[in-house]
């Protein structure tokens, strides 16, 4: 398969997540990486948007909570380009009531290629990496085949035998 090269520009667009039993862990990790994530376009669910927002001390696009589709609102921005990586700490000890939403999104990051943190130590990788502050062409397959494939019905189907001459 082919692949497309994606430009990450200097400036990310970060998409931040957390579960309720895990925002106070986001919002500290957050705080103390104020300053790396400043530069960066940052978005966000519900109230951890809000927390973030009066946290940190400048602007986060806030989306709607998880539950409402937040978290289906950034599987659509990274579908159409707009995240480039995602910091989702998810509570894995924690039923999840909307887990088919949360899969959803983290299928949606590997299917476009977006890394992906799940905890702080992961979080802190990828923070701290020199990419973060440089250009980064990520590979995305090409789906171009995939969108352009024709369906079984849109197929032309063979006639049926003539019936037998006698």
């Amino acid at each position: 398969m082919k692949h497309l090269k994606i430009p990450m520009m200097h400036d990310k667009h970060i998409a931040l997540v957390a579960h309720d039993n895990k925002k106070r862990d986001l919002l500290e990790w957050a705080k103390f990486n104020r300053d790396l994530l400043a530069h960066h376009r940052i978005y966000a669910t519900g109230t951890t948007g809000e927390m973030l927002e009066k946290a940190l001390g400048f602007e986060v696009v806030k989306l709607q909570s998880g539950p409402l589709g937040g978290d289906q609102q950034i599987g659509a921005k990274i579908v159409d380009g707009e995240i480039d990586f995602l910091i989702f700490f998810w509570d894995p000890l924690e039923p999840m009531p909307h887990d088919p939403d949360v899969k959803a999104l983290l299928r949606m990051a590997v299917v476009w290629n977006i890394p992906i943190a799940c905890n702080r130590a992961s979080a802190d990788f990828m923070i701290s990496s020199p990419l973060m502050d440089d250009t980064y062409h990520r590979l995305v397959p090409d789906y171009e085949d995939y969108r352009t494939r024709r369906l079984e019905a849109d197929q032309p189907t063979a006639s049926p035998d003539p019936a037998p001459v006698r």
